[in-house]
């Protein structure tokens, strides 16, 4: 397998998006882990790999995703494919210049992309940066998150980088009490930790960038 500068995890989504013309939509593809990915390509040398790690389906739209993602010049070796879910879907409505978003990906097949603690043990280990969020974690099961925290755990041990950008979307937890200690757990375990300050002081209370900072290094972060 093709040695990864940097490997991003999470969930790759197909995208509509309302046109200019009344009832015509555009699609499109896109995720937060996987846009990063994708300006990741574009911006760094060509001899520096960088994958894309999710799970789709055996549908139409996961195969059209699968071939965007290779088209963008990302290594796809580490995207699986589940025999009974598909890709999650969302649309973007524009209202008065304001955007909103409705989402159908309660069934993505993105949940089960830490299933498999082997897979993930040798994707992991082509990597020698590997960038995940908040969503990544939030769609997973409970296992799936367990795997994926001893995944990165044993990763690290073997010298890889881990950027965990908190991106805290409170709908995708089933409580704010776990939303907190999971986003604390993965931030725990990362050497750089992004988080945005309007969503830290909604979600921790935090009045400030230094109290932010501050939760986080104690948490375990070696960088926020």
């Amino acid at each position: 397998m093709t040695p990864l500068a940097v490997l991003a995890v999470g969930e790759a989504m197909v995208e509509l998006s309302a046109s200019d013309e009344a009832g015509l939509w555009h699609l499109g593809y896109a995720g937060d882990t996987l846009n990063t990915a994708w300006y990741l390509r574009r911006l760094l040398p060509g001899d520096q790999a960088i994958g894309y790690l999710t799970r789709l389906g055996q549908g139409g739209f996961s195969r059209r995703l699968n071939d965007f993602i290779s088209d963008a010049g990302i290594v796809t070796d580490h995207v699986s494919t589940d025999p009974v879910r598909e890709v999650g879907l969302y649309a973007i409505d524009l209202s008065a210049g304001e955007r909103s978003f409705t989402y159908w990906r309660g069934q993505s097949a993105a949940r089960g992309l830490a299933d498999d603690p082997e897979a993930l043990a040798r994707a992991f280990g082509q990597a020698g940066l590997i960038y995940l969020s908040g969503i990544t974690a939030a769609i997973l099961p409970p296992e799936g998150r367990d795997n994926l925290a001893a995944a990165l755990t044993a990763a690290r041990a073997k010298g890889a980088r881990v950027v965990f950008d908190t991106n805290i979307r409170a709908r995708l937890w089933p409580d704010h009490a776990t939303l907190r200690a999971q986003i604390t757990r993965f931030a725990g375990l990362a050497d750089l930790v992004l988080p945005s300050l309007d969503e830290e002081t909604a979600h921790f209370g935090d009045a400030n960038p230094q109290d932010c900072i501050a939760r986080y290094l104690a948490a375990g972060a070696g960088q926020v």
